[in-house]
Protein backbone atom coordinates (compact mmCIF):
# COMPACT_ATOMS: atom_id res chain seq x y z
CA UNK A 1 0.00 0.00 0.00
CA UNK A 2 1.11 3.76 -0.79
CA UNK A 3 2.82 4.58 2.57
CA UNK A 4 3.27 8.42 3.23
CA UNK A 5 4.99 9.04 6.45
CA UNK A 6 5.23 12.81 6.05
CA UNK A 7 2.00 13.47 5.61
CA UNK A 8 0.58 11.01 7.89
CA UNK A 9 -2.82 10.81 5.92
CA UNK A 10 -5.07 8.10 5.92
CA UNK A 11 -4.62 5.39 3.47
CA UNK A 12 -8.37 3.89 1.81
CA UNK A 13 -8.44 0.26 -0.09
CA UNK A 14 -11.03 -0.27 -1.70
CA UNK A 15 -12.38 -3.37 -1.99
CA UNK A 16 -15.03 -5.22 -3.85
CA UNK A 17 -16.37 -8.52 -2.07
CA UNK A 18 -17.41 -11.92 -3.38
CA UNK A 19 -18.46 -15.38 -2.38
CA UNK A 20 -17.74 -18.79 -3.20
CA UNK A 21 -14.54 -19.19 -0.64
CA UNK A 22 -13.83 -22.14 0.85
CA UNK A 23 -10.26 -21.01 2.27
CA UNK A 24 -9.96 -19.33 5.70
CA UNK A 25 -6.59 -17.81 6.52
CA UNK A 26 -4.93 -18.72 9.88
CA UNK A 27 -4.65 -15.91 12.15
CA UNK A 28 -3.75 -12.53 10.39
CA UNK A 29 -6.90 -12.19 7.81
CA UNK A 30 -6.51 -9.21 5.00
CA UNK A 31 -7.49 -7.98 1.93
CA UNK A 32 -9.38 -11.05 0.68
CA UNK A 33 -10.66 -10.69 -3.11
CA UNK A 34 -14.76 -10.70 -2.76
CA UNK A 35 -17.29 -9.74 -4.89
CA UNK A 36 -20.82 -9.58 -3.37
CA UNK A 37 -24.17 -11.85 -4.42
CA UNK A 38 -27.25 -9.58 -3.67
CA UNK A 39 -30.97 -11.20 -2.78
CA UNK A 40 -32.35 -10.66 -6.00
CA UNK A 41 -29.32 -11.84 -8.01
CA UNK A 42 -29.28 -15.13 -4.92
CA UNK A 43 -32.93 -15.89 -5.61
CA UNK A 44 -32.71 -16.23 -9.46
CA UNK A 45 -29.37 -18.22 -9.21
CA UNK A 46 -30.04 -20.55 -6.36
CA UNK A 47 -33.15 -19.92 -4.45
CA UNK A 48 -31.72 -20.71 -1.21
CA UNK A 49 -32.36 -19.06 2.13
CA UNK A 50 -31.14 -15.62 2.71
CA UNK A 51 -31.07 -12.32 5.36
CA UNK A 52 -30.40 -8.57 5.08
CA UNK A 53 -27.18 -7.75 6.53
CA UNK A 54 -25.04 -4.34 6.54
CA UNK A 55 -28.46 -2.30 5.14
CA UNK A 56 -28.07 -4.51 1.96
CA UNK A 57 -29.05 -8.03 0.91
CA UNK A 58 -25.58 -10.31 1.68
CA UNK A 59 -25.37 -14.13 2.04
CA UNK A 60 -24.58 -15.24 5.29
CA UNK A 61 -20.54 -16.70 4.23
CA UNK A 62 -20.13 -13.27 2.49
CA UNK A 63 -21.22 -11.15 5.20
CA UNK A 64 -18.71 -13.16 7.39
CA UNK A 65 -15.85 -12.52 4.69
CA UNK A 66 -16.99 -8.66 5.02
CA UNK A 67 -16.39 -9.12 8.58
CA UNK A 68 -13.18 -10.52 8.16
CA UNK A 69 -11.63 -7.78 6.22
CA UNK A 70 -13.05 -5.27 8.80
CA UNK A 71 -11.81 -7.22 12.24
CA UNK A 72 -7.86 -7.15 9.99
CA UNK A 73 -8.22 -3.40 9.13
CA UNK A 74 -9.24 -2.79 12.57
CA UNK A 75 -6.43 -4.68 13.99
CA UNK A 76 -3.70 -3.15 11.64
CA UNK A 77 -4.65 0.06 12.85
CA UNK A 78 -4.16 -1.00 16.41
CA UNK A 79 -1.11 -2.63 15.96
CA UNK A 80 1.61 0.44 15.56
CA UNK A 81 4.44 -2.33 14.93
CA UNK A 82 2.32 -3.15 11.59
CA UNK A 83 1.93 0.13 9.80
CA UNK A 84 3.55 2.95 11.93
CA UNK A 85 1.71 6.29 11.20
CA UNK A 86 -0.67 4.90 8.30
CA UNK A 87 -4.90 4.02 9.09
CA UNK A 88 -6.23 1.91 6.63
CA UNK A 89 -9.86 2.34 5.25
CA UNK A 90 -11.68 0.67 2.81
CA UNK A 91 -14.65 1.40 0.51
CA UNK A 92 -16.70 -1.70 -0.48
CA UNK A 93 -18.68 -1.66 -3.59
CA UNK A 94 -21.16 -4.17 -5.03
CA UNK A 95 -20.90 -5.24 -8.42
CA UNK A 96 -23.70 -7.07 -8.79
CA UNK A 97 -22.43 -9.46 -11.64
CA UNK A 98 -22.92 -6.51 -14.06
CA UNK A 99 -20.11 -4.88 -16.04
CA UNK A 100 -21.47 -1.57 -16.42
CA UNK A 101 -21.60 -1.45 -12.60
CA UNK A 102 -18.37 -3.14 -12.49
CA UNK A 103 -16.97 0.07 -14.54
CA UNK A 104 -18.77 2.51 -12.57
CA UNK A 105 -17.38 0.93 -9.14
CA UNK A 106 -14.16 1.13 -10.49
CA UNK A 107 -14.37 4.78 -11.21
CA UNK A 108 -15.99 5.80 -7.73
CA UNK A 109 -12.81 4.06 -6.54
CA UNK A 110 -10.60 7.09 -8.34
CA UNK A 111 -12.96 9.54 -8.52
CA UNK A 112 -14.41 9.80 -5.71
CA UNK A 113 -18.65 8.70 -4.59
CA UNK A 114 -20.35 12.07 -6.12
CA UNK A 115 -18.33 13.41 -9.37
CA UNK A 116 -17.00 10.58 -11.53
CA UNK A 117 -14.55 11.90 -13.59
CA UNK A 118 -11.80 9.71 -15.67
CA UNK A 119 -8.47 10.84 -14.77
CA UNK A 120 -9.44 13.23 -11.61
CA UNK A 121 -9.53 12.53 -8.12
CA UNK A 122 -12.27 14.80 -6.47
CA UNK A 123 -11.89 12.82 -2.81
CA UNK A 124 -9.26 14.19 -0.98
CA UNK A 125 -10.38 12.71 2.73
CA UNK A 126 -8.24 9.99 1.85
CA UNK A 127 -5.52 7.75 -0.53
CA UNK A 128 -6.33 5.28 -2.35
CA UNK A 129 -3.22 2.64 -2.11
CA UNK A 130 -4.87 -0.50 -3.86
CA UNK A 131 -7.52 -2.31 -4.90
CA UNK A 132 -8.79 -5.45 -4.18
CA UNK A 133 -11.04 -7.56 -6.38
CA UNK A 134 -11.99 -10.99 -6.73
CA UNK A 135 -15.04 -11.21 -9.59
CA UNK A 136 -14.69 -13.65 -12.67
CA UNK A 137 -12.26 -13.37 -15.31
CA UNK A 138 -13.71 -11.02 -17.68
CA UNK A 139 -14.62 -8.25 -15.33
CA UNK A 140 -11.10 -8.64 -13.79
CA UNK A 141 -9.59 -8.01 -17.12
CA UNK A 142 -11.47 -4.31 -17.24
CA UNK A 143 -10.49 -3.84 -13.54
CA UNK A 144 -6.97 -4.28 -14.42
CA UNK A 145 -6.91 -2.42 -18.08
CA UNK A 146 -8.55 0.80 -15.78
CA UNK A 147 -6.15 0.66 -12.70
CA UNK A 148 -2.87 0.01 -14.61
CA UNK A 149 -2.93 3.08 -16.19
CA UNK A 150 -2.74 4.93 -12.78
CA UNK A 151 -0.35 2.18 -11.56
CA UNK A 152 -2.58 1.19 -8.85
CA UNK A 153 -1.54 -2.94 -7.38
CA UNK A 154 -3.31 -5.53 -5.82
CA UNK A 155 -0.49 -5.62 -3.46
CA UNK A 156 1.53 -2.58 -2.89
CA UNK A 157 5.49 -3.21 -1.87
CA UNK A 158 5.61 -1.70 1.27
CA UNK A 159 3.38 -4.43 2.54
CA UNK A 160 5.81 -6.69 1.03
CA UNK A 161 8.66 -5.51 3.60
CA UNK A 162 6.28 -6.25 6.77
CA UNK A 163 7.30 -8.25 9.60
CA UNK A 164 5.30 -8.90 12.60
CA UNK A 165 3.69 -11.44 14.96
CA UNK A 166 0.02 -11.92 15.21
CA UNK A 167 -2.32 -12.50 18.28
CA UNK A 168 -2.18 -15.90 17.93
CA UNK A 169 1.73 -15.41 18.05
CA UNK A 170 2.56 -16.55 14.04
CA UNK A 171 5.49 -14.71 12.60
CA UNK A 172 3.40 -12.66 9.04
CA UNK A 173 5.90 -11.58 6.56
CA UNK A 174 6.16 -12.07 3.01
CA UNK A 175 8.67 -14.35 0.63
CA UNK A 176 8.72 -13.84 -2.98
CA UNK A 177 5.25 -12.58 -3.28
CA UNK A 178 3.65 -15.03 -0.90
CA UNK A 179 2.51 -14.56 2.86
CA UNK A 180 3.99 -16.79 5.09
CA UNK A 181 1.44 -18.41 7.21
CA UNK A 182 -0.95 -21.17 6.96
CA UNK A 183 -4.08 -21.94 5.99
CA UNK A 184 -7.14 -24.13 7.36
CA UNK A 185 -8.89 -25.68 4.07
CA UNK A 186 -13.09 -26.02 4.28
CA UNK A 187 -15.54 -27.97 2.60
CA UNK A 188 -18.59 -25.83 2.34
CA UNK A 189 -21.86 -28.34 2.60
CA UNK A 190 -25.22 -27.07 1.48
CA UNK A 191 -27.49 -28.97 3.63
CA UNK A 192 -30.89 -30.08 2.17
CA UNK A 193 -32.61 -27.59 4.80
CA UNK A 194 -31.09 -24.90 3.49
CA UNK A 195 -28.41 -24.43 6.02
CA UNK A 196 -24.89 -24.29 5.12
CA UNK A 197 -21.54 -26.29 7.33
CA UNK A 198 -18.51 -25.83 6.99
CA UNK A 199 -16.16 -28.73 7.37
CA UNK A 200 -12.28 -28.47 7.81
CA UNK A 201 -11.02 -31.01 5.34
CA UNK A 202 -7.10 -30.51 5.11
CA UNK A 203 -4.52 -26.93 5.44
CA UNK A 204 -1.56 -25.45 4.37
CA UNK A 205 1.85 -25.00 5.81
CA UNK A 206 4.05 -21.77 4.41
CA UNK A 207 7.35 -23.63 6.24
CA UNK A 208 7.03 -27.07 6.00
CA UNK A 209 9.29 -28.97 3.67
CA UNK A 210 8.39 -29.15 -0.41
CA UNK A 211 5.71 -31.57 -0.81
CA UNK A 212 4.66 -31.50 3.08
CA UNK A 213 2.79 -28.00 3.01
CA UNK A 214 -0.75 -28.92 1.27
CA UNK A 215 -2.37 -31.85 3.56
CA UNK A 216 -5.91 -32.79 2.56
CA UNK A 217 -8.05 -35.28 4.11
CA UNK A 218 -10.37 -36.85 0.87
CA UNK A 219 -12.06 -39.03 2.86
CA UNK A 220 -13.50 -35.79 4.96
CA UNK A 221 -15.07 -34.26 1.60
CA UNK A 222 -18.71 -34.45 1.14
CA UNK A 223 -19.42 -34.71 -2.58
CA UNK A 224 -22.96 -34.44 -3.98
CA UNK A 225 -24.91 -37.49 -4.73
CA UNK A 226 -24.09 -37.16 -8.56
CA UNK A 227 -20.25 -37.85 -8.11
CA UNK A 228 -19.84 -41.55 -7.89
CA UNK A 229 -16.03 -40.90 -7.53
CA UNK A 230 -13.67 -37.69 -7.19
CA UNK A 231 -14.79 -35.29 -9.90
CA UNK A 232 -12.04 -34.34 -12.16
CA UNK A 233 -10.95 -31.31 -12.76
CA UNK A 234 -8.68 -31.42 -16.28
CA UNK A 235 -9.46 -34.19 -18.63
CA UNK A 236 -5.90 -35.68 -19.26
CA UNK A 237 -3.77 -37.02 -16.70
CA UNK A 238 -0.86 -35.75 -15.48
CA UNK A 239 2.47 -35.72 -17.18
CA UNK A 240 5.20 -37.61 -15.40
CA UNK A 241 8.53 -36.66 -15.28
CA UNK A 242 10.30 -37.39 -18.92
CA UNK A 243 6.90 -35.83 -20.56
CA UNK A 244 5.59 -32.92 -21.38
CA UNK A 245 2.26 -31.52 -22.14
CA UNK A 246 0.92 -30.57 -25.79
CA UNK A 247 -2.38 -28.77 -25.47
CA UNK A 248 -4.60 -31.04 -28.07
CA UNK A 249 -5.26 -28.46 -31.07
CA UNK A 250 -9.25 -26.84 -30.82
CA UNK A 251 -9.90 -27.93 -27.31
CA UNK A 252 -9.40 -26.34 -23.59
CA UNK A 253 -6.01 -25.54 -22.56
CA UNK A 254 -6.33 -28.20 -19.62
CA UNK A 255 -7.06 -31.18 -22.74
CA UNK A 256 -3.51 -32.42 -23.30
CA UNK A 257 -1.37 -35.03 -24.61
CA UNK A 258 1.96 -36.25 -22.84
CA UNK A 259 4.68 -36.06 -25.02
CA UNK A 260 8.08 -38.10 -24.35
CA UNK A 261 11.04 -34.79 -23.78
CA UNK A 262 12.92 -34.79 -27.41
CA UNK A 263 16.46 -36.13 -27.66
CA UNK A 264 18.65 -34.32 -25.73
CA UNK A 265 16.10 -32.65 -23.48
CA UNK A 266 15.08 -33.62 -20.04
CA UNK A 267 12.24 -32.63 -17.54
CA UNK A 268 12.16 -33.43 -13.66
CA UNK A 269 8.69 -32.39 -12.44
CA UNK A 270 5.24 -33.07 -13.48
CA UNK A 271 3.20 -31.17 -15.66
CA UNK A 272 5.82 -29.23 -17.54
CA UNK A 273 5.09 -27.27 -20.38
CA UNK A 274 8.58 -27.41 -21.84
CA UNK A 275 11.34 -29.68 -21.90
CA UNK A 276 14.80 -28.29 -20.94
CA UNK A 277 18.19 -28.86 -22.47
CA UNK A 278 20.88 -30.41 -20.11
CA UNK A 279 24.49 -28.58 -19.54
CA UNK A 280 26.72 -29.07 -22.16
CA UNK A 281 29.02 -31.62 -19.88
CA UNK A 282 25.86 -33.96 -19.34
CA UNK A 283 23.09 -35.95 -21.30
CA UNK A 284 19.94 -36.72 -20.51
CA UNK A 285 19.04 -40.44 -18.96
CA UNK A 286 16.82 -43.24 -20.74
CA UNK A 287 14.15 -42.00 -18.85
CA UNK A 288 14.37 -38.26 -19.63
CA UNK A 289 14.39 -37.36 -16.19
CA UNK A 290 17.66 -35.73 -15.27
CA UNK A 291 20.71 -35.46 -16.52
CA UNK A 292 23.74 -37.41 -16.53
CA UNK A 293 27.51 -36.72 -17.02
CA UNK A 294 28.79 -37.42 -20.63
CA UNK A 295 31.41 -39.90 -21.12
CA UNK A 296 34.85 -39.05 -21.81
CA UNK A 297 36.31 -40.49 -24.86
CA UNK A 298 39.75 -39.94 -26.98
CA UNK A 299 41.28 -42.71 -28.90
CA UNK A 300 42.57 -44.72 -26.54
CA UNK A 301 45.30 -46.95 -26.57
CA UNK A 302 42.96 -50.01 -25.09
CA UNK A 303 40.37 -49.09 -27.48
CA UNK A 304 40.10 -51.65 -30.28
CA UNK A 305 40.69 -48.99 -32.94
CA UNK A 306 43.54 -48.14 -30.91
CA UNK A 307 44.89 -51.38 -30.43
CA UNK A 308 44.86 -52.30 -34.28
CA UNK A 309 46.65 -48.94 -35.49
CA UNK A 310 49.40 -49.55 -32.44
CA UNK A 311 50.02 -53.12 -33.96
CA UNK A 312 50.58 -51.89 -37.52
CA UNK A 313 52.54 -48.79 -36.64
CA UNK A 314 54.88 -51.05 -34.46
CA UNK A 315 54.98 -53.50 -37.30
CA UNK A 316 56.49 -51.34 -39.66
CA UNK A 317 58.70 -49.27 -37.63
CA UNK A 318 60.11 -52.56 -36.87
CA UNK A 319 60.01 -53.51 -40.83
CA UNK A 320 61.83 -50.04 -41.32
CA UNK A 321 64.56 -50.72 -38.96
CA UNK A 322 64.99 -54.06 -40.66
CA UNK A 323 65.35 -52.93 -44.07
CA UNK A 324 67.58 -50.34 -43.00
CA UNK A 325 70.23 -52.85 -41.05
CA UNK A 326 69.93 -54.76 -44.50
CA UNK A 327 70.47 -51.79 -46.70
CA UNK A 328 73.50 -50.88 -43.75
CA UNK A 329 74.62 -54.37 -43.67
CA UNK A 330 75.45 -54.70 -47.59
CA UNK A 331 75.93 -51.26 -48.10
CA UNK A 332 78.83 -51.58 -50.15
CA UNK A 333 76.93 -54.05 -52.68
CA UNK A 334 76.00 -52.18 -55.91
CA UNK A 335 71.99 -52.17 -55.49
CA UNK A 336 72.68 -50.05 -52.44
CA UNK A 337 75.44 -47.60 -53.63
CA UNK A 338 72.96 -47.16 -56.45
CA UNK A 339 70.90 -43.54 -56.66
CA UNK A 340 72.82 -42.39 -53.17
CA UNK A 341 72.88 -44.22 -49.93
CA UNK A 342 73.04 -41.82 -47.83
CA UNK A 343 69.45 -40.73 -49.35
CA UNK A 344 68.22 -44.27 -48.59
CA UNK A 345 68.85 -43.88 -44.80
CA UNK A 346 67.62 -40.84 -44.77
CA UNK A 347 64.30 -42.12 -46.15
CA UNK A 348 64.26 -45.27 -43.91
CA UNK A 349 65.10 -42.88 -40.85
CA UNK A 350 62.05 -40.65 -41.56
CA UNK A 351 59.74 -43.51 -42.18
CA UNK A 352 60.43 -44.83 -39.61
CA UNK A 353 59.68 -41.72 -37.36
CA UNK A 354 56.49 -41.28 -39.12
CA UNK A 355 55.17 -44.98 -38.00
CA UNK A 356 56.68 -43.81 -34.81
CA UNK A 357 54.93 -40.09 -34.70
CA UNK A 358 51.79 -42.38 -34.58
CA UNK A 359 51.95 -42.91 -31.00
CA UNK A 360 51.28 -38.93 -30.32
CA UNK A 361 47.85 -39.44 -31.86
CA UNK A 362 46.77 -42.19 -29.36
CA UNK A 363 46.21 -41.86 -25.60
CA UNK A 364 44.59 -39.06 -24.03
CA UNK A 365 45.39 -35.39 -25.74
CA UNK A 366 47.81 -33.33 -23.79
CA UNK A 367 48.72 -29.71 -24.32
CA UNK A 368 52.19 -31.10 -25.62
CA UNK A 369 51.01 -33.94 -27.90
CA UNK A 370 48.24 -31.87 -29.64
CA UNK A 371 51.25 -29.09 -29.70
CA UNK A 372 53.74 -31.93 -31.28
CA UNK A 373 51.32 -34.39 -33.78
CA UNK A 374 50.84 -32.28 -36.55
CA UNK A 375 54.64 -30.40 -37.14
CA UNK A 376 56.05 -34.11 -36.60
CA UNK A 377 53.56 -35.54 -39.26
CA UNK A 378 54.51 -32.79 -41.77
CA UNK A 379 58.27 -32.50 -41.03
CA UNK A 380 58.83 -35.96 -41.31
CA UNK A 381 56.78 -36.30 -44.38
CA UNK A 382 58.47 -33.78 -45.79
CA UNK A 383 61.35 -35.09 -45.43
CA UNK A 384 60.23 -38.71 -46.89
CA UNK A 385 58.75 -36.99 -50.35
CA UNK A 386 61.93 -34.67 -51.06
CA UNK A 387 64.62 -37.66 -49.96
CA UNK A 388 62.66 -39.17 -53.00
CA UNK A 389 62.37 -36.18 -55.04
CA UNK A 390 66.11 -35.99 -54.50
CA UNK A 391 67.20 -40.13 -55.78
CA UNK A 392 64.80 -39.21 -58.84
CA UNK A 393 66.54 -36.00 -59.98
CA UNK A 394 69.82 -38.12 -59.66
CA UNK A 395 69.01 -40.25 -62.26
CA UNK A 396 67.68 -37.88 -64.25
CA UNK A 397 70.72 -35.67 -63.91
CA UNK A 398 73.20 -38.58 -64.31
CA UNK A 399 71.81 -39.92 -67.14
CA UNK A 400 72.32 -36.54 -68.87
CA UNK A 401 74.93 -34.93 -67.49
CA UNK A 402 77.23 -37.49 -70.16
CA UNK A 403 75.77 -35.64 -73.12
CA UNK A 404 78.02 -33.39 -74.77
CA UNK A 405 77.23 -29.88 -73.46
CA UNK A 406 73.88 -30.52 -71.61
CA UNK A 407 73.64 -28.00 -68.83
CA UNK A 408 73.04 -30.59 -66.47
CA UNK A 409 76.58 -31.23 -66.05
CA UNK A 410 76.80 -29.01 -63.83
CA UNK A 411 74.57 -30.11 -61.45
CA UNK A 412 76.20 -33.28 -61.33
CA UNK A 413 77.35 -32.91 -57.60
CA UNK A 414 77.01 -35.14 -55.00
CA UNK A 415 76.03 -32.21 -52.85
CA UNK A 416 72.63 -31.19 -54.76
CA UNK A 417 70.80 -34.34 -53.47
CA UNK A 418 71.42 -32.58 -50.10
CA UNK A 419 70.97 -29.47 -51.03
CA UNK A 420 67.19 -30.33 -52.34
CA UNK A 421 66.25 -32.45 -48.85
CA UNK A 422 67.51 -29.24 -46.97
CA UNK A 423 65.82 -26.61 -48.77
CA UNK A 424 62.48 -28.59 -49.19
CA UNK A 425 62.16 -30.15 -46.19
CA UNK A 426 63.27 -25.95 -44.54
CA UNK A 427 59.85 -24.82 -46.13
CA UNK A 428 57.47 -27.26 -44.52
CA UNK A 429 59.81 -26.39 -40.92
CA UNK A 430 59.33 -22.79 -41.58
CA UNK A 431 55.41 -23.73 -41.82
CA UNK A 432 55.25 -25.68 -38.83
CA UNK A 433 57.04 -23.11 -37.13
CA UNK A 434 54.62 -20.33 -38.11
CA UNK A 435 51.69 -22.39 -36.92
CA UNK A 436 53.03 -23.04 -33.62
CA UNK A 437 53.71 -19.38 -33.03
CA UNK A 438 50.58 -17.59 -34.10
CA UNK A 439 48.15 -20.64 -33.56
CA UNK A 440 49.29 -23.44 -32.15
CA UNK A 441 47.16 -26.07 -31.34
CA UNK A 442 45.60 -26.90 -28.31
CA UNK A 443 43.36 -29.76 -26.08
CA UNK A 444 39.91 -29.10 -26.48
CA UNK A 445 36.77 -30.65 -25.05
CA UNK A 446 34.39 -31.69 -27.87
CA UNK A 447 31.00 -31.52 -25.99
CA UNK A 448 28.57 -31.51 -29.30
CA UNK A 449 30.69 -33.95 -31.91
CA UNK A 450 28.93 -37.12 -30.27
CA UNK A 451 25.22 -36.94 -28.02
CA UNK A 452 26.07 -38.66 -24.98
CA UNK A 453 30.14 -38.33 -24.82
CA UNK A 454 32.79 -35.53 -24.31
CA UNK A 455 35.51 -36.06 -26.68
CA UNK A 456 38.95 -34.67 -25.53
CA UNK A 457 40.72 -33.75 -28.79
CA UNK A 458 43.16 -31.53 -30.51
CA UNK A 459 42.07 -28.04 -31.65
CA UNK A 460 44.10 -27.56 -34.26
CA UNK A 461 44.34 -23.77 -33.59
CA UNK A 462 43.97 -22.79 -37.66
CA UNK A 463 42.75 -25.09 -40.38
CA UNK A 464 44.56 -23.09 -43.02
CA UNK A 465 48.00 -24.21 -41.23
CA UNK A 466 47.10 -27.99 -41.36
CA UNK A 467 46.06 -27.71 -44.79
CA UNK A 468 48.98 -25.53 -45.73
CA UNK A 469 51.21 -28.25 -44.51
CA UNK A 470 49.76 -31.32 -46.21
CA UNK A 471 48.72 -29.13 -49.35
CA UNK A 472 52.88 -28.50 -49.55
CA UNK A 473 53.19 -32.59 -48.80
CA UNK A 474 51.03 -33.15 -52.09
CA UNK A 475 52.57 -31.03 -54.28
CA UNK A 476 56.20 -32.30 -53.41
CA UNK A 477 54.46 -35.58 -54.05
CA UNK A 478 53.47 -34.57 -57.70
CA UNK A 479 56.98 -32.90 -58.56
CA UNK A 480 58.45 -36.08 -57.51
CA UNK A 481 55.46 -37.99 -59.54
CA UNK A 482 56.29 -35.68 -62.63
CA UNK A 483 59.96 -36.27 -62.65
CA UNK A 484 59.79 -40.21 -62.00
CA UNK A 485 57.06 -40.46 -64.78
CA UNK A 486 59.57 -39.14 -67.42
CA UNK A 487 62.69 -40.83 -66.12
CA UNK A 488 60.69 -44.00 -66.29
CA UNK A 489 62.80 -45.19 -69.38
CA UNK A 490 66.03 -44.74 -68.29
CA UNK A 491 68.26 -48.19 -68.05
CA UNK A 492 66.40 -50.15 -65.41
CA UNK A 493 69.39 -50.57 -63.40
CA UNK A 494 70.13 -47.77 -62.14
CA UNK A 495 66.62 -46.33 -61.94
CA UNK A 496 64.43 -46.37 -59.34
CA UNK A 497 61.96 -44.25 -61.39
CA UNK A 498 59.23 -47.03 -61.97
CA UNK A 499 59.54 -47.83 -58.13
CA UNK A 500 58.97 -44.48 -57.04
CA UNK A 501 56.38 -43.47 -59.93
CA UNK A 502 54.42 -46.08 -58.07
CA UNK A 503 54.90 -44.68 -54.08
CA UNK A 504 54.02 -41.50 -55.31
CA UNK A 505 50.56 -42.39 -57.28
CA UNK A 506 50.04 -44.48 -53.79
CA UNK A 507 51.02 -41.17 -51.76
CA UNK A 508 49.07 -38.75 -53.38
CA UNK A 509 45.58 -41.44 -53.70
CA UNK A 510 45.52 -41.80 -50.08
CA UNK A 511 46.16 -38.41 -49.25
CA UNK A 512 43.25 -37.47 -51.76
CA UNK A 513 40.72 -40.06 -50.20
CA UNK A 514 42.08 -38.44 -46.94
CA UNK A 515 40.67 -35.08 -46.90
CA UNK A 516 36.60 -36.00 -47.62
CA UNK A 517 37.02 -38.53 -44.90
CA UNK A 518 38.77 -36.77 -42.60
CA UNK A 519 35.99 -34.08 -43.14
CA UNK A 520 32.78 -36.30 -42.96
CA UNK A 521 34.08 -38.19 -39.44
CA UNK A 522 33.93 -36.60 -35.72
CA UNK A 523 35.11 -37.68 -32.52
CA UNK A 524 37.79 -40.17 -32.01
CA UNK A 525 37.06 -41.29 -36.05
CA UNK A 526 38.54 -38.31 -37.22
CA UNK A 527 42.00 -38.95 -35.45
CA UNK A 528 41.80 -42.54 -36.44
CA UNK A 529 41.80 -41.14 -39.77
CA UNK A 530 44.65 -39.37 -39.61
CA UNK A 531 46.54 -42.10 -38.22
CA UNK A 532 45.03 -44.47 -41.10
CA UNK A 533 46.43 -42.30 -43.61
CA UNK A 534 49.86 -41.75 -41.83
CA UNK A 535 49.99 -45.63 -41.79
CA UNK A 536 49.04 -46.22 -45.33
CA UNK A 537 50.91 -43.42 -46.81
CA UNK A 538 54.54 -44.39 -45.19
CA UNK A 539 53.91 -48.30 -45.90
CA UNK A 540 53.11 -47.38 -49.52
CA UNK A 541 56.96 -45.38 -49.56
CA UNK A 542 58.35 -48.08 -47.77
CA UNK A 543 56.66 -51.35 -49.82
CA UNK A 544 57.10 -49.87 -53.23
CA UNK A 545 60.86 -48.41 -52.90
CA UNK A 546 62.71 -50.90 -50.68
CA UNK A 547 60.56 -54.36 -50.77
CA UNK A 548 62.29 -55.12 -54.54
CA UNK A 549 65.57 -54.22 -53.24
CA UNK A 550 65.51 -55.89 -50.56
CA UNK A 551 64.08 -59.22 -52.71
CA UNK A 552 67.00 -59.21 -54.56
CA UNK A 553 69.57 -58.31 -51.93
CA UNK A 554 68.20 -61.61 -49.48
CA UNK A 555 67.38 -63.98 -52.52
CA UNK A 556 68.72 -63.00 -55.50
CA UNK A 557 72.24 -62.09 -54.89
CA UNK A 558 73.44 -62.93 -58.13
CA UNK A 559 71.86 -59.70 -59.60
CA UNK A 560 73.51 -57.94 -57.04
CA UNK A 561 76.66 -58.04 -58.38
CA UNK A 562 78.95 -55.37 -60.50
CA UNK A 563 79.29 -57.35 -63.40
CA UNK A 564 76.04 -58.52 -64.14
CA UNK A 565 74.81 -55.14 -63.49
CA UNK A 566 77.38 -54.20 -66.00
CA UNK A 567 76.00 -56.29 -68.20
CA UNK A 568 72.87 -55.22 -68.24
CA UNK A 569 73.35 -51.81 -68.65
CA UNK A 570 75.29 -52.12 -71.41
CA UNK A 571 72.13 -54.24 -72.90
CA UNK A 572 69.73 -51.25 -72.14
CA UNK A 573 72.14 -49.17 -73.64
CA UNK A 574 72.43 -51.60 -76.82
Amino acid sequence: MVVDKERKTAVVVDVAISSDINIRKKGLTAGWQYQVNTLDEYQRSNGKLYQKLMGFNMLPEDFYNFLSLVFAVDEINRNPKILPNVTLGYNIYDSYVDLFRTVQGAVRLYSGNKKQYPNYNCDNSSVLAAVIEGMPPSFSIQYANMFGIYKYPQLHNYLKKVYFTNTMGQDIYFNKDEISVGYDIYNLVYLPNGTINSVKVGSFNYNAPPGNQTVIDENAILWESKFSEIPRSVCSESCEPGYRKSVREGQQFCCYDCMQCPEGQFSNQTDMDVCEYCPEDQWPNEQKTACDPKVITFLSYDNPTGIVLIFIAVLFSVVSTGVLGIFIKYQDTPIVKANNRDLSYLLLISLKFSFLGCFIFIGRPEQLTCFLRQAVFGITFAISVSSLLAKTLIVVIAFNATKPGNILRTWASTKIPKYIVLTSSSIQVLICFLWLIIAPPSKFYNTRSEARKITIECNEGSAVAFYTILGYLCVLASVSLIVAFLARKLPDTFNDAKLITFSMLVFITVWTFFIPTYLSTKGIAMVAVEVFAILASSSGLLGCVFIPKCYIILLKPVRNRKNYMLRTTKGSSV
